[in-house]
């Protein structure tokens, strides 16, 4: 049995000073922590509740979004601002989960939510650098149908799990957190890290540093943007390979794009090749597609998820060709 406290927290300060020390973890909605303890990879000594602290969703001055990091996944895609100006943040939401797991999570469980891969909770018989550093890798010659294919490296192969992820990383969403050293603020494509040589290390927040908001920037653009999850089966799976675009267009030409890829690397991957090679051209298919070849010439396929190269490809260019077709 594992011996631990409990306390609730009544702000964020107060959630940053009981989690100093060693072995605390912060409790939101605990849909992968709990199930963490459960499998004892994770091993806490104490839990800081921070369900409590805010959960509103608030307009901001030009028609951004300041989510608290205590709202519930189903509040925030069913929040009539999120579905009318970031309809790809509903949709990559709804995408996420079963209703009872998007009823509990919240968004900033979900930014920190750790990988799915069987060889990181597979304790007792498989060797994994993310759970126990320098033990090595057993996904990398192993089954690795649903690993990465982007920013991976010898010591880690593992996908990021999270669909929310990927259309915030789309928007230039930025995380507003509370820590040991004051309030700071970070890009949501800065906050997670490739795993290099410290797949342990997942993000980029201090011991103790507590997420209290996410920002959505306003985007007039984002009301015509669109995620498309390719996945196993058609609910509660997660993605071998997902799209979330936003796409502008000036006649037949892109104006501006923004694409983030979930399913094929360590972090919410934002495909700034493919936005380089079509900013300025034409929106065609042929294009679209020559763009995802753009992003893919650094994929490393691995023996079992080599598909995922084509998938990719083919993903993208679809997603694209339906904006493209709805904006004209």
């Amino acid at each position: 049995m594992i011996e631990l406290s409990y306390a609730r927290a009544a702000d964020a300060r107060d959630a940053v000073r009981m989690a100093a020390g060693p072995g605390g973890r912060y409790l939101g909605g605990g849909t992968n922590l709990v199930d963490l303890m459960r499998e004892t990879i994770e091993r806490p000594s104490s839990l800081i509740d921070v369900s409590g602290l805010s959960a509103a969703i608030e307009e901001t001055p030009g028609g951004g979004l300041m989510i608290g990091a205590a709202a519930r996944n189903t509040a925030v895609a069913e929040h009539h601002a999120v579905r009318t100006r970031f309809p790809l943040l509903s949709r990559a939401i709804v995408a996420g989960a079963s209703p009872q797991i998007r009823n509990m999570a919240t968004v900033g469980g979900n930014l920190l939510q750790r990988t799915r891969c069987a060889y990181f909770y597979d304790v007792d018989g498989s060797r994994c650098n993310k759970r126990d550093p320098g033990h090595g890798c057993d996904a990398i010659d192993g089954l690795n149908r649903s690993h990465a294919i982007l920013g991976t490296s010898p010591s880690c192969v593992a996908t990021h799990p999270s669909d929310m992820c990927v259309a915030l990383a789309a928007l230039d969403a930025v995380v507003h957190t509370h820590g040991p050293g004051g309030e700071r603020v970070l890009a949501l494509r800065d906050l997670h890290r490739l795993p290099e040589d410290h797949p342990e290390l997942e993000t980029t927040l201090e011991p103790g540093e507590l997420i209290v908001a996410v920002e959505v920037p306003p985007l007039p653009v984002a009301t015509r943007s669109a995620y498309r999850k390719i996945r196993d089966r058609a609910s509660y799976a997660f993605a071998l390979v997902s799209v979330a675009a936003v796409l502008e267009l000036d006649g037949d030409t892109v104006r501006d794009v923004r694409l983030a890829l979930g399913g094929v690397a360590p972090k919410p991957w934002r495909a700034d090749r493919a936005e380089e090679a079509l900013r300025g051209a034409r929106a065609t298919p042929e294009r679209f597609r020559d763009a995802a070849d753009a992003e893919l010439a650094q994929a490393r396929p691995l023996a079992g998820n080599a598909f995922k190269v084509e998938l990719v490809r083919r993903a993208i260019a679809a997603v694209l060709s339906e904006l493209a077709e709805t904006s004209a």
